[in-house]
């Protein structure tokens, strides 16, 4: 492995897969350890245990600096796409997969109306998913929304197999519309704080309850009291087109 892709295995201040947490969590979905699978294996089992293993919530998030850590993340059980990205990327790396965080903006067609009140219309600002680096390509991961969420919704899950792209289609499985690509904001070796959680912050400030909490509420609840709701557009529809850009967080 190169020196670029050894750097990024290692832990970092939000990626801390040396703690225990993270480790554990790690057991727990590789419960024959990681040596008895290959790379694709193990990235494979390690998306299905964030996706349906967090807790996909809007409310409530907790995106405080400790917050964002994996292994805060891991200890609330849920968060939205941005914490479900930093443990999906912190739990590869811990079994030696490289890894980066991912971050653009969207316009979700099927948002509930509170949450639209809250964003402040139809466009997400720093939706983030991770990239991760197996059998020499990059590739596209979003373990966010969890199998009840989107049988509540109508979405149908997001399948990754280790060897495609795993990214949410433009369409819903009623054929609406549902997220659309618009800029793609950069690619990380670490979280940049400031720069994600003050943009989103910036651009959706009726979202915070106070000054790292969202407000409080239930997706469940939301799903229940508006049947044309989709989840926020935290994965990316279609990333092809937005060129490609990387930094360091």
């Amino acid at each position: 492995m190169g020196n670029d892709l050894d750097r990024l295995i290692e832990p970092t201040e939000f990626l801390d897969h040396q703690s225990p947490v993270v480790a554990k969590f790690v057991e727990t979905a590789l419960p024959d350890g990681p040596d008895a699978l290959t790379d694709i294996e193990r990235a494979v089992a390690l998306y299905y245990a964030v996706r349906d293993g967090i807790r996909y919530e809007v409310y409530g998030a907790d995106l405080s600096r400790t917050g964002l850590r994996a292994s805060s993340i891991i200890e609330r059980g849920f968060g939205f796409c941005v914490h479900k990205s930093i443990v999906y990327a912190a739990a590869v790396r811990s079994v030696g997969i490289p890894s980066r965080i991912v971050y653009g903006d969207v316009r979700n067609h099927l948002a509930s109306e509170r949450l639209r009140q809250l964003v402040g219309g139809d466009i997400f600002r720093f939706h983030s998913w991770s990239s991760v680096h197996l059998d020499g390509q990059w590739l596209k991961a979003t373990p966010v929304f969890n199998k009840l969420l989107c049988r509540l919704y109508r979405i149908k899950p997001l399948e990754f197999d280790g060897r495609s792209d795993s990214v949410y289609h433009p369409f819903d499985e009623a054929g609406r519309r549902h997220m659309e690509f618009l800029q793609l904001r950069g690619e990380f070796d670490d979280v940049p704080y400031d720069t994600v959680v003050g943009g989103i912050r910036e651009a959706h400030p009726r979202l915070f309850a106070g000054s790292h909490t969202t407000a409080a509420g239930s997706l469940v609840n939301e799903a229940d009291a508006d049947p044309t709701a989709a989840p926020t557009a935290d994965p990316i529809a279609d990333h092809t087109t937005g060129g490609s850009h990387r930094g360091q967080g």
